[in-house]
């Protein structure tokens, strides 16, 4: 049986509001080691939550050259369309994680709500949960295509399932710094929490209960860079600036 990396080095983007430039992905790609996952949380296309692109988002063909390997949605990449969310999702080359996204009409699920990877020996379930725009509570269901369900209640249904198979559970989540502390005290299987919605930049990831949570501002300012040693569960790292000056 192989030896285990000592060390799981993540890479994190979220809130990228279009603004990810090909002078940026250098600057990424130096942070890749051997044993690595990058990974993405939402909000990354420029288009507004009820714009419909007329052509293919830039940052989708940018992510690929990093190459991102999974991510979740934000509210930009959402539409009441089944058309118009199409459209926003177009070109895009990673997997797109979303647990609690329904399809109204028949209660499936347009995007897969896990996926598992294995690097360095280790075996890393990603669960992807967004804000929740059209609950099945709110008038505006009637004129959507999608219902989300509570992110918590839908990422503890993953979790719980997930983590038996797995030897770290990472969140991807569009869900704001508030709720991801809320998320890590309901859900206590995930390790870490790499989180987006609230712009909220942190220089260093925070501890919150057992749970680590990072998240790097938006706008395409930084880069989150961190190592993770699964036997320990420490995490350690920082943002790192984007700018190209």
């Amino acid at each position: 049986m192989p030896i285990a990396s000592a060390s799981l080095r993540l890479i994190h983007l979220n809130d990228l509001h279009g603004k990810l430039r090909p002078e940026h992905i250098p600057l990424i790609v130096a942070h890749r080691t051997e044993v690595c996952l990058a990974l993405e949380t939402g909000d990354g296309i420029s288009a507004g939550n009820l714009a419909i692109p007329t052509r293919e988002e830039k940052v989708w063909s940018l992510l690929s050259k990093i190459p991102i390997d999974a991510g979740t949605i934000g509210n930009r990449e959402t539409h009441l369309l089944s058309s118009a969310f199409e459209a926003k999702l177009k070109g895009h080359q990673h997997p797109l994680l979303c647990a609690n996204l329904t399809a109204k009409s028949d209660g499936s699920h347009p995007l897969p709500g896990s996926l598992v990877f294995e690097r360095g020996g280790w075996r890393i379930g990603l669960i992807g949960v967004s804000v929740p725009m059209v609950t099945a509570k709110m008038t505006a269901r009637a004129a959507s295509a999608y219902l989300w369900e509570d992110p918590i209640l839908a990422a503890r249904r993953e979790a719980g399932a997930l983590r038996p198979s797995v030897d770290v559970v990472i969140g991807l989540t569009h869900i704001g710094l508030s709720k991801d502390k809320m998320l890590a005290e309901a859900v206590p299987e995930f390790d870490i929490i790499l989180g987006g919605h609230s712009h909220s930049v942190l220089e260093q990831p925070l501890r919150h209960h057992e749970t680590w949570i990072c998240q790097g501002g938006s706008h395409a300012r930084f880069v989150g860079v961190y190592d993770f040693d699964p036997r320990t569960k420490q995490l350690t790292g920082q943002l790192h600036p984007l700018f190209t000056n």
